[in-house]
């Protein structure tokens, strides 16, 4: 199904000492299939050098992929880099081995969508969607 979401741009990254992007990967190809531009950052990636390429791109939504445990402190830290009073309204989401605790935990505060272990692919472009029409 191709969209003409084509003006959202979607930064996807891996954030942390977590090395494992096959996930990723095929997310960052759906959604490119799907009408997106998406740019990814690669592995390895700290909330900062995360926060610095979608204030440098110009994104609408940040994607992370997380599969190492540490997905609180990131997410936290990149939700106070990146939604502050004088930027433009950037989405944050993630996915990933995250409990279910956690995820209500961050979306809480500020994460705006967290797609757990066994999403479907089609789940995170609704969703885009559904918050893009919506806006």
């Amino acid at each position: 199904m191709q969209m003409q979401l084509n003006a959202k741009r979607i930064l996807l990254a891996k954030v942390g000492l977590d090395g494992h992007d096959r996930g990723i990967k095929i997310v960052l190809t759906f959604l490119k299939e799907s009408g997106y531009q998406v740019i990814y950052s690669g592995l390895h990636k700290t909330p900062k050098q995360i926060a610095d390429v979608a204030f440098q791109e110009d994104v609408d939504a940040i994607g992370i992929s997380i599969l190492s445990g540490s997905h609180v402190p990131l997410f936290l830290e990149l939700i106070s880099l990146v939604k502050t009073e004088e930027s433009k309204n950037v989405l944050i989401f993630g996915g990933g081995t995250i409990p279910d605790t956690d995820i209500a935990f961050l979306t809480k505060n500020g994460v705006d969508r967290i797609f757990p272990t066994g999403s479907t692919l089609i789940s995170i472009t609704d969703w885009l969607e559904s918050v893009w029409t919506n806006l």
